[in-house]
């Protein structure tokens, strides 16, 4: 499937405007069917809905990003390519748009992210390292994040066969800079992604929308030392909430980097002694490629009044509430529940959530 251009770019301008986060991207597009007659009808929704004024993203700062972008030879993938990737076009909700450097091949395949501690002892990094070339060699890509320890390890033991880095700010920041020859070996041999704009220096928020594109990227993680908490936590519970393999490397109880790994094993996590643990797992072995799900399209009504936005926004709580519940406690279809509160988060009095959630 194509984008054409002008989609592309009005994609591009729906995810950056304000209040349009994934889930938010993933409804209007559902609702409209397509960002621009999403963009076109967002100023009547949102004053219908009690707004005030509207204005999407400028369209010289989607310029700028894009031109931006194109300078580092970086390339914009938005989801409905046909380069963007199945498995993360699956997760629920997916990234909006990607900018990727580097190859595109190696999002194709079938891919495995091994993450861990960025203070790493020498043997972590020797196993992350060798699990990565293993891999590599039975076919799969490695992803992880770039940072320093058991994610440099990994990139470095796929370089050869094909390696995937998710940044957390734009695939221009080198972060650790001590990182910068992996970078650039990364982007020559494999593929640097973010859903982040050129430019964007990685706050401490970016990371755990990092580490949510490093799970739905991967049919599998695997967890090499990480303390209880930690970023390589996070990513273990995205990847169990998106429905993937959580793999986990056992160590010492007298380290505590591997506390994480052991707590996952005892949550029920695949134990890794070696990468035939993880092929026999996840069926790679002379199996067929591996599907992932997609989520199940969620139809929205636009034929809503503003007694029924208030009813649904009585209902809210800090309390994420599925989307269904509240149907149910309003005798309302979910349809229509669902388009009240797309309307409602476009002026800031509701929260969308992944799975169906909302909040106030």
């Amino acid at each position: 499937m194509a984008v054409e251009a002008a989609e592309r770019i009005a994609r591009l301008q729906l995810a950056r405007s304000e209040r349009i986060g994934p889930v938010t991207f993933a409804q209007l597009i559902a609702r409209y069917g397509s960002a621009q007659a999403a963009l076109d009808a967002l100023p009547g929704v949102i004053r219908k809905a009690g707004g005030a004024a509207y204005t999407a993203a400028p369209r010289d700062r989607i310029e700028a990003e894009i031109a931006s972008g194109e300078a580092l030879g970086a390339r914009l993938v938005v989801i409905g390519d046909a380069d963007y990737p199945e498995t993360l076009a699956a997760v629920d909700p997916a990234p909006p748009v990607l900018w990727a450097r580097g190859s595109l091949d190696a999002l194709q395949k079938e891919a495995v992210a091994i993450v861990g501690a960025r203070i790493a002892s020498a043997g972590g990094q020797r196993i992350a390292r060798g699990l990565a070339s293993q891999l590599g060699d039975a076919g799969l890509t490695v992803v992880s994040g770039l940072a320093r320890g058991i994610d440099a390890a990994a990139h470095w033991g796929a370089l050869s066969t094909g390696t995937v880095a998710v940044l957390g700010g734009g695939v221009d920041d080198v972060y650790p800079s001590d990182n910068q020859d992996l970078y650039d070996r990364v982007a020559a041999e494999g593929c640097i992604l973010s859903e982040s704009p050129p430019g964007t220096r990685a706050q401490a928020r970016d990371f755990p929308r990092r580490n949510r594109i490093i799970s739905g990227l991967s049919r599998g993680v695997i967890v090499v030392e990480a303390e209880i908490r930690s970023g390589s936590l996070i990513t273990a519970r995205l990847a169990a909430e998106q429905g993937r393999e959580v793999f986990a490397v056992p160590g010492s109880p007298l380290d505590p980097r591997s506390r994480g790994p052991n707590s996952l094993l005892r949550d029920g996590a695949t134990l890794c002694e070696r990468v035939e643990d993880v092929l026999d797992a996840l069926g790679t072995l002379g199996a067929a490629r591996i599907k992932a799900p997609r989520p199940a399209a969620v139809e929205i009504s636009a034929d809503l009044d503003t007694a029924t936005l208030g009813a649904v926004e009585a209902l809210l709580s800090p309390t994420p509430t599925p989307r269904d519940d509240l149907a149910r406690s309003l005798g309302l279809p979910v349809a229509v529940v669902s388009g009240a509160l797309l309307e409602l988060s476009l002026v800031g009095r509701a929260r969308l959530l992944p799975g169906g959630l909302a909040s106030r």
